[in-house]
């Protein structure tokens, strides 16, 4: 990928920026942000193999860091980078993963500008965008073999979709996660796992 489609972040441009939901403040929050915006310099600067992975991980934590704080907006966008670099490595986990991360902050959005009050129309394209990834990590989910990563990532994906009030598909996403289950082994984690599983997007209790 040509390096002009991402370049170089400078740290003091996203952090000074006005969130979606509330002006980004101080405290350890913004230092997190802060934090991950340096790794993601360091990894902007690497060169070799192992760049695509190193820019993936560090957009996740961006995004993540970012949608902590209620900066939606950037948070797709990062969210969305992260995914583009997942593509260029061919890591079919990793791009379903973060499917179900932009489907989940989509659902956030929709539910921030419900709850505000916003029109309409911005409650319904969010929550379209919800939709079309939830269903995208779906599709991707097909093509891997383990059920216990299937099963995790139905079951996220449904989540997003009883949000967004589609509770028809909702229903028979939950059916398929409940079919996998008696061919799975014991695990003590169904979810997907992935590089990114700790870096699940977070967001103020209120939307989760």
């Amino acid at each position: 990928m040509p390096d002009h489609a991402n370049p170089p972040t400078d740290p003091r441009s996203i952090i000074d920026a006005a969130a979606d939901g509330q002006a980004l403040g101080t405290g350890p929050a913004r230092e997190s942000l802060w934090r991950s915006l340096q790794a993601l310099s360091q990894a902007e600067l690497e060169t070799g193999p192992g760049r695509p992975a190193a820019l993936c991980q560090a957009l996740t934590e961006t995004a993540s860091a970012l949608a902590g704080l209620q900066a939606y907006s950037p948070a797709e966008s990062h969210l969305a980078q992260a995914l583009r670099w997942a593509m260029v490595m061919g890591a079919v986990d990793t791009r379903a993963d973060l499917c179900c991360k932009l489907a989940e902050l989509a659902s956030q959005v929709a539910d921030l500008a419900e709850s505000n009050g916003e029109q309409p129309n911005t409650v319904r394209r969010a929550r379209d965008r919800a939709r079309d990834q939830a269903f995208e990590a779906v599709r991707l989910a097909d093509q891997r073999a383990d059920p216990h990563w299937e099963i995790g990532l139905l079951l996220r994906a449904c989540d997003v979709l009883v949000r967004c009030g589609d509770h028809d598909d909702a229903a028979q996403l939950k059916l398929r996660a409940n079919k996998l289950m008696p061919s799975a082994p014991p695990s003590h984690n169904a979810t997907p796992k992935t590089s990114h599983d700790s870096l699940r997007i977070a967001g103020p209790a209120t939307l989760m």
